[in-house]
Parts: structure tokens; C-alpha cells; sequence
């Protein structure tokens, strides 16, 4: 069975060894786990806070989420000091498995407004840290050789997780006309913590010179500048030119999609309402994942391994302005459904493994603590930022109507994007050619 596997990703993703497949199939699994749990809830995520505060108090509740996540980041930076990778795979799973729980039973007693902000910032800081800390741990246990090969092959196996679990368990509630998503919680908590044995079983049958972490000929020089302490990671983000760019890269991309996505919201929140929103949005979450999983069967990830990490990251912002020139031009619900599936599934298929592919040649510090501050903060701060200027929809809209502040609305959207996406093209080419200085040379970039 595993030759067979091999044989059919061959074309995909690159000839492994038999050993070296099985350990990409079983971190695939933990993957799988996770984006499924991820895109799970985030639908729940939206329409439980749509339901008890509004769709019009989404970019208000994304503008708090950066401030919010600021002491559970300070918190996760210390525990990296004192526990070793294999520990925070325990703590982190168990942590968000009991708390889901927890809010399973909360909101079927209390329903205020309070406890909807609480449950938007849960699900929030789910998709930083968990996130975050299985890529670290991915790329501490990877050389930039395999990454090629195997990151696509993960991401591949991650994507059938997220096209599984929202369709099945985030649509649960609605396909037996329940009227709360309490089913589909608890089932979710089990899964959380079911990621705890899984990493342990990877740990326990991967061969150990498969584990071994890409090492530069100064790493220790550079070990040797970095500091204990709360902010050591952000301290490592703000020195590095190389770390603030992948910071830029995130940043604009989650600005452009933040004001995407607000669109789409707002237009299935008018369609759709309650167990019947969540549904949709599962719907949605599942669509992603199958446009992601197909292109990376069609060979998208042949873009990394024969063209470049530069190459394949300089081909998202172009991407991305083509969506943004749709976005401005047409207005309907159905094209925001496929707007946001396309760039979300492109971004998954190609620009994501290829950003994480640029921590491997870096210290441990900055794979699990300068990448923890890029992942929660640069994306929650670009998710601000985005949020900000979707704030301004609702006072043009009463300044000037509601189709010609839209038309103003979406005029500035287009003044902000473009130039942003220039910049983020030449970030792009910039981080392709350190990435390629830094592995030809086996050096340690930071």
C-alpha cells in the first residue's frame, strides 16, 4: 500500500523513500486533525458571533482579537523556554481541547455578548498557536531537501481534514435540525485532543536520523545573540530584515483577504442565518480545502520544486491582484463564495508551504518563537488593519447611500491593495534569494 502511495505522489511532489514517505504520511494525519478542527470552527466562529452580537461587529472583534492574544502569546513564549517541542504538543491540544468543552456547555446556559467575544477570541488564537506550533515543530524536524517534497505532501494531507470535518461535523447540527451547535463542539473538543496520541506515535515510529534539524555552519553564532524572555521572539522579528518580510508577506495578504472576506460575510449573513449560516460556511470551508487539495494534485507544488521558493511566492501577489480586480467589478454572493474559495485554496496549495519552508534555515528561537509572534501578530494585526478599513463601509454607506458609498468603499479598496501588493512582489523576490543564498551555503540566516 505504501509503494502504491508512493508511486501516485510521484508526479506531485517528488520520489521519496519508503521511511521518509511514512513519516510525511503520519505528520499529514496530525495536519489533517488539526485543519479540520481549524476550518471547523471557524464557521462556528462567525455564526455564533453573528447570532449573539451582529455581522456589522466582526472587524470590531478582529481589531480586539490583537490586543486579546497579546498575554496568551507572552504565556506560550515562556512555556517554550521551559518545556522541550515534544511537551508543547501535549499542552497546547489538551489546553483547547478541555476549553472548547467548556464552551459547549457554556452556551447552551448563557448567551450574551461577553461570552460571544470570548468564543471569537478562542477560536482565534486556536488557528495562531496550534497552527503556528506544528510548522515550527515541522520545520525543526525537517531538512530543506525533504521540506520540498514532503511540506506539499502534509499540506496535501491536511486538506482532506478540512474537506471532511466541516462538511460532516460543522453541518451536523443543521442536517438534523438541531437548534445549537452543541454537537458539533463536543465532537471537535474529542478531536483536539486526539492530536496528543497521534504526535506521540509519530515520534515513537519515525526513524531518529529523520528528525534531525537543518543545522547552518553559524547557527551558534547566531544562537548566541538571542535572549531568554517574553518578548525574545518579537525582539528576533524586529532585528532580522529576512523575519520582517515574511512578517510583510503575511501581513498583506491577510489585509487584501480581511477585506474579502468581510464582503462575503455580510453577504451570506443576509442569505443565511443560525444553524443554516454555519452550514453554508462549513460548506464553504470544505470547498477551500477541495480546491486546494486539486491543485496540489495537478502538480502545483512542481512550481516550488523545479522554479523556486521565489518563484512561487512572487506568483501570490499576482494572483492576488487578478481577485482583487474581480472583487471590484462584481458584487454577488456567488462570486464572493468563488473569490474567496480560490484565493484561500491557492494560498493553502502554494504560498503556504512555500513561507514555511523559509524558517528552516533559521535557530530553533525563531522556528518556534519569532514564528509564533509572525503567525498570531502578523496576521492578526493585518486582520486589524483590514478590519479598519472595512469599518469605514458603514459611515460612507450613510454619508452618501448605500450604492455609492459601496462604489467609493470599494475605489479605496483598490487605492490601498495595489500598491500593497507591489511591495509584497518585491518582498517575494527578496526572501527567494535568501532562502537560495542561505541553503547553497548551508549557512543560518538569523
Amino acid at each position: 500500500m505504501i509503494r502504491f502511495f508512493q508511486w501516485v505522489c510521484r508526479f506531485n511532489f517528488g520520489e521519496f523513500e519508503r521511511e521518509e514517505f511514512k513519516k510525511f504520511l503520519r505528520m499529514g494525519v496530525i495536519f489533517a486533525l488539526i485543519i479540520g478542527v481549524y476550518w471547523t470552527l471557524r464557521p462556528l466562529k462567525d455564526a455564533i458571533f453573528i447570532q449573539l452580537v451582529g455581522k456589522y461587529q466582526l472587524p470590531f472583534a478582529k481589531t480586539i482579537s490583537v490586543l486579546a492574544l497579546l498575554p496568551l502569546v507572552m504565556f506560550y513564549t515562556k512555556l517554550l523556554e521551559k518545556t522541550s517541542r515534544e511537551k508543547m504538543l501535549v499542552i497546547l491540544p489538551a489546553f483547547y481541547g478541555i476549553a472548547i468543552l467548556f464552551f459547549a456547555l457554556a452556551l447552551t446556559r448563557f448567551q450574551g455578548v461577553a461570552l460571544a467575544y470570548f468564543w471569537y477570541l478562542f477560536v482565534e488564537s486556536f488557528g495562531s498557536l496550534v497552527v503556528a506550533l506544528f510548522w515550527a515543530f515541522a520545520a525543526d524536524t525537517t531538512d530543506p531537501t525533504q521540506a520540498k517534497r514532503g511540506f506539499p505532501l502534509v499540506v496535501a494531507i491536511g486538506q482532506i481534514g478540512g474537506i471532511i470535518f466541516p462538511f460532516t461535523i460543522g453541518g451536523l447540527p443543521h442536517r438534523l435540525n438541531l437548534s445549537t451547535n452543541l454537537l458539533s463542539m463536543v465532537c471537535l473538543g474529542g478531536f483536539i485532543l486526539l492530536i496528543i496520541p497521534l504526535v506521540r506515535y509519530f515520534l515513537r515510529s519515525t526513524p531518529h536520523h529523520l528528525l534531525q534539524s537543518y543545522h547552518g555552519k553559524n547557527e551558534k553564532q547566531e544562537e548566541s545573540k538571542q535572549e531568554p524572555g517574553f518578548f525574545e521572539g518579537f525582539k528576533l522579528l524586529i532585528r532580522n530584515r529576512y523575519l520582517l518580510c515574511i512578517f510583510g508577506a503575511n501581513f498583506i495578504y491577510e489585509v487584501v483577504i480581511t477585506i474579502f472576506d468581510f464582503n462575503f460575510k455580510i453577504a451570506a449573513s443576509s442569505a443565511y442565518s443560525g444553524v443554516a449560516l454555519s452550514n453554508y460556511l462549513s460548506i464553504y470551508g470544505s470547498c477551500v480545502n477541495i480546491v486546494s487539495l486539486s491543485c496540489l494534485l495537478l502538480g502545483i507544488s512542481n512550481i516550488t520544486r523545479f522554479l523556486g521558493v521565489g518563484f512561487a511566492l512572487a506568483a501570490m501577489p499576482i494572483i492576488v491582484g487578478l481577485a482583487l480586480f474581480g472583487f471590484m467589478s462584481l458584487d454577488t454572493l456567488t462570486f464572493l463564495f468563488a473569490l474567496m474559495v480560490g484565493s484561500k485554496a491557492i494560498n493553502y496549495a502554494l504560498n503556504g508551504p512555500a513561507l514555511k519552508q523559509l524558517y528552516i534555515p533559521t535557530t530553533p528561537d525563531v522556528k518556534f518563537k519569532a514564528q509564533a509572534w509572525i503567525e498570531t501578530f502578523g496576521s492578526r494585526s493585518s486582520k486589524q488593519a483590514g478590519s479598519v478599513f472595512n469599518m469605514s463601509l458603514g459611515p460612507l454607506q450613510s454619508a452618501f447611500g448605500a450604492t455609492l458609498g459601496r462604489s467609493y468603499y470599494l475605489m479605496l479598496s483598490g487605492a490601498i491593495c495595489f500598491p500593497l501588493l507591489a511591495l509584497w512582489l518585491t518582498i517575494a523576490f527578496f526572501l527567494g534569494n535568501s532562502f537560495k543564498r542561505a541553503v547553497n551555503n548551508q549557512t543560518t540566516i538569523c
